[in-house]
């Protein structure tokens, strides 16, 4: 792969942090433990990010203006999605129970844990709680709460902790995400649908953008340094990318499809490739990552990404799918080892089918705005704690992080 003129390669695409484990055909429906691959950035010292993030940066817009247009592209990304894919703002916890089975462990070895504590005063026994880390099971144990019918669902404007990140130019332990949730039928349960619900995602996202810059030309007037975002976006399969690119590590294989096009879709992340490890770890009790496809590959899910022109690399949106049925929900926990987990009341759920058929996603509102407003760095349009030295980092380019 030899990178486009108007790329800057970076030292991230010089290393591939892939664990070894136990392989397995890629057709295969047996259920030994899957091979584990690490599912975080791919930087993990702060050499790296003064690496990787630009040194010629100037900010498109103060902070305060930046609020401004921040909160006018929540706004219209928000009614955007709500019309297209039909659903209705809701409620979402911040607090759960962890019997409850419905937190997110964000991979599949459990190293993300969430923040616990015992909350109610004056009880004798106080109750367990966690802070949630996403609302993906939640919202479809809220489906039927809230009593949607097939083809409606809900939206959320979750915020979560996730603090065993590791705190760089784009990931912060604190998350806020649209959290979506839809009912689907058995027939919806394939790939097409899949596709049409991403495309109707991506158009939420540009119109909204393109009224924001509308808006505030200083977005804008920086066309020729920063190309505006593209109106389309491809699908490609993990599967197809490792035959490609067979001698690069996965996000090194993201940034080169990035190079051909700025938007991408990339499906079936989760089940194993060919050469018998997936493109990247993902939980095994909520995305379908296991259903053979119309195209002949594995996988009814996938993540948004696109490249980002400010900080010159691979920039994730969301990661999305359609969800685990009965059957499919056993496969895949097996397959990962994680059986006995399978007796909590959400995995008893969609086992028995009492729980609607659902798709759904998350898409990061922090990197939304991030990509869209053009700025080098999380903490540019969203409020938490950085260490000290990633914030020496970003006072040395000229990177104002909020706190």
């Amino acid at each position: 792969f030899q990178p486009s003129l108007h790329t800057h390669p970076d030292p991230e695409r010089q290393r591939d942090a892939r664990a070894t484990g136990p392989k397995m055909s890629h057709k295969s429906t047996t259920t030994t433990a899957l091979p584990m691959e690490p599912a975080g950035p791919g930087i993990s010292t702060y050499e790296e990010v003064a690496r990787v993030l630009p040194t010629d940066y100037k900010p498109l817009q103060s902070n305060l203006r930046r609020m401004e247009a921040l909160y006018a592209l929540k706004s219209r990304i928000e009614a955007n999605l709500n019309r297209s894919l039909n659903l209705k703002m809701v409620q979402v916890p911040l607090v759960v129970t962890p019997q409850s089975g419905v937190n997110d462990t964000l991979d599949r070895d459990g190293s993300r844990t969430p923040v616990a504590f015992k909350a109610g005063l004056g009880l004798e026994n106080r109750m367990d709680a966690e802070v949630v880390q996403a609302a993906t099971k939640w919202k479809r144990t809220a489906l039927k709460q809230f009593e949607c019918a097939v083809g409606e669902g809900i939206n959320t404007d979750m915020r979560a902790i996730r603090k065993d990140y590791f705190l760089d130019h784009d990931h912060s332990c604190y998350v806020d995400q649209w959290d979506w949730e839809k009912v689907i039928t058995t027939e919806n349960r394939n790939l097409d649908y899949l596709k049409g619900t991403v495309r109707n995602i991506w158009a939420s996202l540009v119109d909204a953008a393109q009224e924001v810059r509308d808006l505030f030309p200083e977005l804008k007037e920086a066309d020729s340094v920063y190309p505006p975002p593209p109106q389309d976006i491809v699908f490609v399969h993990a599967e197809e990318m490792l035959r490609r690119w067979p001698n690069l590590g996965r996000k090194q294989r993201e940034e080169a499809i990035l190079q051909e096009h700025p938007a991408v879709f990339i499906i079936g992340i989760g089940h194993p490739l060919a050469d018998g490890r997936p493109h990247e770890a993902r939980a095994a009790d909520y995305d379908d990552w296991w259903t053979e496809n119309s195209e002949g590959t594995r996988g009814l899910n996938g993540d948004i990404l696109v490249w980002n022109p400010v900080t010159r690399r691979r920039h994730e949106l969301s990661s999305m799918g359609i969800r685990v049925d009965g059957e499919t929900l056993r496969l895949q926990m097996e397959g990962v080892g994680r059986a006995a987990e399978l007796v909590s009341p959400y995995h008893q759920s969609v086992l028995s089918g009492s729980l609607p058929l659902s798709i759904g996603g998350g898409i990061g509102q922090a990197r939304t705005y991030q990509y869209f407003l053009r700025t080098a760095h999380l903490g540019e349009v969203t409020v938490s704690i950085w260490p000290e030295q990633l914030k020496a980092i970003c006072a040395e380019r000229n990177i104002k992080v909020l706190e």
